[in-house]
């Protein structure tokens, strides 16, 4: 009769069980990646794989020992592939926020307003239609690289910005080809009053059709016309009769317009539009985006 040692035998058993458990896992991780696996599992789990083999090699538990060797191999295993996988994935991109400068962010339109008045002797409170013709060149004049030095921050824009950044990508987009000698000027405004904005965020352009991004914050409708996001245009005198875009009127409607984004996720490319028409314009005398 043959004596056989059970005790050995579930051992052998329960050991070798405990071994091939996570090899499933391990062929899933190589099939479909290890995002969801946890390093701080893995790491405790192969810790304790590596006790239990001291204790197998300090007690000569050969059932001990064998599992645990298989244990800490495909543990390894599986560690190693999790952190290659990892790296390879692609990390999503976040949705990218484009945002003009001058009267979205800037004040550009009230110190234009105080140039005028204060060369002209005159009360406007909009510039847009208003200026008579024998004023006009001068009024353009106004548009040097002083003008955009020490321009005031519309309110709220430099808190909501910065909100915006934790979740978005955020670019500011400017149309300063329409004044070229603004580039330095407009480059150090931002540097001073947004320096958490990159500069290898900050677009000079003349064309925004150009900027891959999501959503363009804009005060200027023409700019919405080949831009492949979503259009929001910022509210200005000069943009009162626009009907075709969702506007909002201060910062703290971006604020909302994009929380409410932020509680039914949409594709904002969806919303692109065609049918690109240039349409010259004389004379602006706020030729300012």
């Amino acid at each position: 009769m043959i004596d056989v040692n059970w005790s050995a035998v579930i051992g052998t058993a329960g050991a070798l069980c405990s071994a091939m458990s996570f090899l499933p896992q391990m062929l899933k991780v190589r099939r479909q990646g290890g995002r969801d696996l946890s390093m701080t599992m893995l790491a405790l789990l192969l810790s304790g794989a590596v006790l239990w083999l001291a204790y197998g090699l300090i007690n000569h538990a050969t059932a001990v020992i064998a599992a645990n060797v298989a244990i800490v191999g495909l543990v390894s295993t599986t560690a190693i592939m999790k952190i290659v996988l990892d790296r390879r994935e692609p990390q999503p991109r976040r949705q990218r926020i484009a945002i003009d400068m001058d009267d979205v962010m800037a004040d550009a339109l009230g110190e234009h307003l105080r140039r005028y008045n204060a060369a002209f002797g005159t009360s406007l409170t909009a510039l847009e239609q208003c200026i008579p013709a024998a004023n006009r060149r001068a009024a353009e004049a106004m548009l040097d690289a002083s003008f955009f030095e020490d321009l005031a921050v519309l309110p709220d824009c430099r808190e909501v910005v910065g909100e915006l950044a934790e979740r978005y990508e955020v670019f500011i987009a400017s149309a300063a080809m329409d004044v070229p000698c603004s580039f330095d000027a407009k480059y150090r405004w931002l540097r001073r009053h947004f320096p958490f904005i990159p500069p290898s965020h900050i677009v000079f352009c003349g064309d925004k059709a150009i900027v891959d991004a999501d959503y363009l914050i804009d005060d200027r409708p023409r700019h919405f016309a080949r831009f492949k996001g979503q259009a929001l245009l910022f509210s200005a005198p000069h943009n009162a009769g626009e009907t075709r875009y969702p506007r909002v009127a201060s910062w703290k409607e971006v604020r909302e317009h994009f929380a409410r984004l932020g509680s039914r996720p949409e594709d904002p490319r969806a919303a692109a539009r065609s049918g690109f028409r240039w349409v010259r314009i004389p004379f602006s005398p706020r030729r300012l985006t």
